[in-house]
């Protein structure tokens, strides 16, 4: 018998069911619009969390890092523009019984002043559109392109809206491409972010990165940036290493 069936869960069109074995929680995704990948699941486990934290999520998707981190923090807001998507994350809080803990907003994190108080969150998670317009070969399908391009938000309207949001204090985590590291250390310092962390994705041992996670904290001073040991995702022989297994046990 199929999950779907098990949970007694009514899918629309396009949807499929899949289990996050994370404290078994659940997640709806629509393939028509935005399927999430690794690198959110690795972005979810980057960042050091404290049970006080209150997290901002800009651009939640199906809401996979919310749910990934709720056993985590104290209280989550998650903000996604496309209203497919946002209604999608919401409906995934309540199937997993997060609704009071997770708040997903439709809206646009470039107008974040109408959406959130400023200096408000502990911690704010991004995984951006890597690309800009243009640049690269767009996918036909308009959720996916808006995930990977920048068709609605560039790199620099999401250090000015993580900025807007975080505390004195407070911390960023992104993922983003390697060959795009000097402009985002240049976004971040522009507005008040000094990275302290990054660490590179490579898909294998004797392959090139093709994934950096970056941590930066507001009003932190210029230098001190620990680069840590390559993460590694599969082995010589395509498997997953250990290292990206136990993320999801």
């Amino acid at each position: 018998m199929s999950l779907r069936k098990m949970m007694n869960i009514e899918l629309q069109a396009n949807e499929r069911l899949d289990d996050l074995v994370k404290s078994g929680r659940k997640i709806i995704q629509n393939e028509a619009e935005f399927c999430f990948s690794l690198d959110a699941v690795l972005l979810a486990h980057f960042p050091n969390y404290k049970k006080s934290f209150r997290v901002l999520d800009l651009g939640t998707g199906t809401g996979v890092m919310p749910l990934l981190i709720a056993d985590e923090v104290r209280e989550i807001q998650a903000v996604e523009i496309n209203p497919v998507m946002a209604e999608l994350a919401a409906r995934n809080m309540r199937l997993n019984g997060l609704e009071e803990k997770i708040t997903v907003r439709r809206g646009d994190y470039r107008e974040i002043r109408e959406l959130y108080a400023p200096e408000s969150f502990d911690l704010v998670l991004v995984n951006p559109p890597y690309r800009p317009v243009n640049h690269g070969q767009q996918n036909a399908l308009h959720g996916v392109a808006r995930a990977r391009h920048e068709v609605t938000a560039t790199l620099a309207d999401v250090v000015r809206a993580a900025r807007y949001a975080l505390k004195f204090r407070g911390r960023l985590a992104m993922v983003h491409l390697p060959e795009r590291l000097g402009e985002i250390l240049v976004a971040l310092h522009e507005n008040q972010l000094e990275a302290k962390r990054v660490c590179f994705v490579q898909p294998k041992p004797d392959r090139d990165p093709n994934m950096v996670l970056i941590e930066a904290v507001v009003g932190a001073a210029p230098g001190g940036l620990k680069v840590s040991r390559p993460l590694i995702v599969h082995a010589a022989d395509g498997s997953y290493t250990e290292e990206v297994l136990k993320y999801y046990e």
